[in-house]
């Protein structure tokens, strides 16, 4: 903050000067935009690497498209996403076969009636989306979905 004289004192009378305040705001603003940039690139970083189901959480899974959406994912829900090389997601991380397998076992003991939703990119063979539903199925979960993105 600047303290000084008022400018332009025209009357002459040196004696009755009075004090003015400035506030230079171009360092504040400054400030605040670093701030802004910072806030920006930690939130994608964020969002790439939180929790959430496969797409959710980042990883760029190509779905066919389908023609009803009747399925809505709820929060006990599993969702497993198969990528295209063939790995195996699983709530925003890449897991092997045998820890799918304890999920499937774990989800089962919380809830039997857990829906498993299998999301596969479109260039993964058919029998990998089997093998995942036949071990949902061996882990005793019977409801089995298969995401799709909204058709025309």
């Amino acid at each position: 903050m600047a303290m000084g004289k008022t400018p332009g004192n025209r009357d002459g009378d040196e004696g009755d000067e009075g004090v003015f305040a400035e506030i230079n705001i171009t360092p504040l603003t400054d400030i605040f935009l670093v701030l802004l940039i910072i806030f920006m690139v930690t939130s994608t970083v964020i969002v790439q690497q939180g929790p959430g189901g496969g797409a959710k959480a980042g990883l760029k899974v190509n779905l066919p498209k389908g023609g009803a959406t009747d399925v809505t994912a709820r929060s006990t829900d599993l969702s497993v996403a198969v990528l295209a090389d063939g790995r195996y997601v699983l709530g925003g991380n890449v897991v092997t076969q045998d820890e799918l397998k304890a999920a499937f076992d774990k989800a089962k003991g919380e809830n039997p009636d857990t829906l498993v939703i299998v999301q596969a990119d479109e260039g993964v063979p058919h029998g990998t989306v089997v093998a995942v539903m036949e071990m949902a199925k061996k882990a005793g979960l019977a409801q089995l979905a298969i995401g799709v993105r909204e058709g025309e």
